[in-house]
This record gives C-alpha cells, sequence and structure tokens, in this order.
C-alpha cells in the first residue's frame, strides 16, 4: 500500500529482508486477498510498459533482464530487472489504442583512472567462407580469405575500446606496435601500462623496445596457459562476436569488415550499457559525462508516491506520475544488430 521496497519493510517491523521475502512469495494461509491491498496496487506498471517491454524483446532478442533494465533506464524509465522478468514471461498484453492510458605472473596493476592501463588481444573473425577444418588434405591457412585477424586495445578503467585493427594473416610485432600507436595519436596519449598475453608478437624484445621508446613501463603479461588471464578484453572480443560480427556476414575486404567492426565500436562506447560500470556506458566513463540514467526519469504509475523509492538507480520523477510515452528503436549506423532505444512522451 505505500509503495515500501523489501529493506524499507523489514526495517519497519524490525525483521530481515529476506524474512519478507519469503512470506511475500508463500502468502498461502490466505491468498493474496489477505494481503494490505489499495483498489490499485501503486507499484502496478499499466499495461503499455507491459507493451513496450514486449516490443523491445521482439525488435532486440539478444537482450537479457538485466540489459534491458539498463537500457530502459538510460531512456529514462526506471524498472526493476525481476519485474521485467515477469513480465517477458507473461502472455503478451494487446498493443494499447491511442485513446487508453587476471592473475598475473608479475606484480598486479590496479587501474586508477582512464589511460593508466590498457589491454591488447588478438582474435580471428571468419568471412563468409569459414575457417576450414586443420587436418590434410582440408588444411588451409587461417588467414584471409577465410579470416580475418583482428586486434583490440581496450582502456580497463573505463572498459572503452580503444581501437581495432584488422589484418589479411597473423600480424607481426612491427604491425601491432603500428597499431597501438595509431590508437595513442588518436587518443593523444599513451598508457601507463599495457597488459597483454605470453604470444609470441607481445613477449618479444621488439615489443618491449618499442614500449620503451613510447615511455610506457614494461608491458605485464597476464598467466602463461591460462584462460582469463587478461579476462577484461577477452570478455569484449567475445561481447564484439556475439553481438556484431556473428550477426552479419562478414566482407571479404578488409576495409568493409574494418567499418562494420568501427560500427560496432561506436555503439558499443557510446550507446550499450555495461554490467560492470552499473548501467553507463565506457564513453561516460572515460569522458567524466553524467550518466543517462542518473537523468530524471519517467514514472507511468498514476498512483505511485514520489517519496518512495524506484529500481535502481534512484532518480526524481520528471513531470507528473501517470505520464505515457512511445518506445523508439533506432539503429546506429543502419546496423539492426545495434539498437539504440528512446522513450517519448505521447501527445
Amino acid at each position: 500500500a505505500r509503495g515500501w521496497s523489501l529493506q524499507e519493510t523489514a526495517d519497519a517491523f524490525q525483521l530481515t529482508a529476506p524474512t519478507i521475502a519469503s512470506w511475500m512469495q508463500r502468502v498461502d494461509e490466505a491468498g493474496t486477498d489477505a494481503l494490505v491491498q489499495i483498489r490499485v496496487p501503486v507499484n502496478k506498471f499499466p499495461d503499455f510498459v507491459r507493451y513496450v517491454v514486449q516490443r523491445l524483446r521482439v525488435l532486440c532478442p539478444t537482450m537479457g533482464k538485466v540489459k534491458m533494465a539498463q537500457t530502459l533506464a538510460r531512456a529514462g524509465l526506471h524498472v526493476g530487472a525481476t519485474t521485467i522478468g515477469r513480465i517477458l514471461k507473461d502472455k503478451p498484453p494487446p498493443e494499447p489504442k491511442e485513446t487508453e492510458e587476471a592473475k598475473s605472473v608479475d606484480r598486479v596493476v590496479t587501474s586508477k583512472y582512464p589511460n593508466h592501463v590498457w589491454l591488447v588481444d588478438l582474435t580471428r573473425v571468419p568471412t563468409g567462407a569459414g575457417l576450414w577444418c586443420s587436418w590434410l588434405p582440408f588444411a588451409l591457412p587461417q588467414q584471409w580469405p577465410f579470416c580475418h585477424w583482428v586486434a583490440v586495445v581496450m582502456d580497463h578503467a573505463s572498459r572503452r575500446a580503444m581501437g581495432v585493427g584488422v589484418f589479411a594473416k597473423r600480424p607481426h610485432c612491427r604491425d601491432i606496435c603500428a597499431f597501438l600507436g595509431r590508437a595513442a595519436r588518436r587518443t593523444g596519449t599513451v598508457p601507463k601500462y599495457v597488459l597483454c598475453d605470453r604470444d609470441s608478437i607481445f613477449d618479444c624484445d621488439a615489443f618491449r623496445r618499442w614500449i620503451k621508446r613510447q615511455g610506457i613501463q614494461p608491458p605485464r603479461y597476464g598467466a602463461l596457459g591460462r584462460h582469463g588471464s587478461i579476462a577484461v578484453v577477452e570478455r569484449l572480443i567475445k561481447t564484439m562476436k556475439d553481438e556484431g560480427t556473428r550477426r552479419v556476414l562478414i566482407p571479404y575486404r578488409r576495409r568493409a569488415c574494418r567499418r562494420e567492426l568501427l560500427a560496432f565500436v561506436d555503439w558499443y562506447n557510446e550507446h550499450r550499457p555495461h554490467m560492470t560500470l552499473g548501467g553507463q556506458t565506457p564513453n561516460e566513463i572515460y569522458f567524466a559525462q553524467r550518466p543517462a540514467h542518473r537523468g530524471p526519469r519517467l514514472e507511468p504509475r498514476q498512483r505511485w508516491p514520489r517519496a518512495s523509492c524506484c529500481a535502481t538507480p534512484q532518480t526524481l520523477v520528471a513531470g507528473q506520475p501517470g505520464d505515457r510515452f512511445h518506445v523508439r528503436v533506432a539503429f546506429h549506423a543502419g546496423r539492426r544488430h545495434l539498437p539504440v532505444v528512446s522513450l517519448c512522451r505521447a501527445a
């Protein structure tokens, strides 16, 4: 009736939040009619909010409930991930009418600010021909035209992708040095540390000499032969493949492949909320911008008390409770696998 959260209810009755949650889940003595209720629960979202969530699932089927909650929060609608999960399990509502309402082998380096630690790694991206089997007589080299070699460098503190490089075959050390040099020139600075794995491209005297000439501390290496020793950049590569390269047919031409990867990187840095960053985007952390989900929010529930908390993060209500809105889904650079979600008030 008051719109309390589990913790607020537990504090009022001197109980624990898990106890309240257990009681709310069981409610088997007298049914839900025994609960203290008003005619219309204050925390019930209107049907058009349910329609927006269901529609967003249709337009962006790869988006999970946590990512959907963070994306809607950035657009101005704060809904909990558990609420979205319940809505997605329900039968889709009808369309509302307009008239209705690493562990490292060296000393551990902790990233403290942007451009403090950069991570670099390599991966292979298959083209339309795909990677062939690796045994004779069908063995073919893992290079163009069967795949592109892609180098990725990212900033550890902000999780921002600083650049991508596309190569026809496995690059040499000098190619990686030139790639890192271009990324540093675009940024206008060099990192204090560079973290990479023990690949022969990085674990060589030529790479260490280049690092020293740039004024960077000696390179730090992940654990030898251990998956996840540079997990942050590996997670970026997995995201790039799951939400980018596997959604489109990768072209044969390196220039066209680079355009596709740059489109994904721009979308990833500017529009994709990052779970580790609490729903913020890498650009917001890197450039110290105000997070979009910290702005005033839309409140579609007419009877929701203004003083009550909403789904995280807590923000003020823009306008009056009960506002109606439409969801707009644009696509970055015309790529339908790169959605940009926004909300606008209904007339």
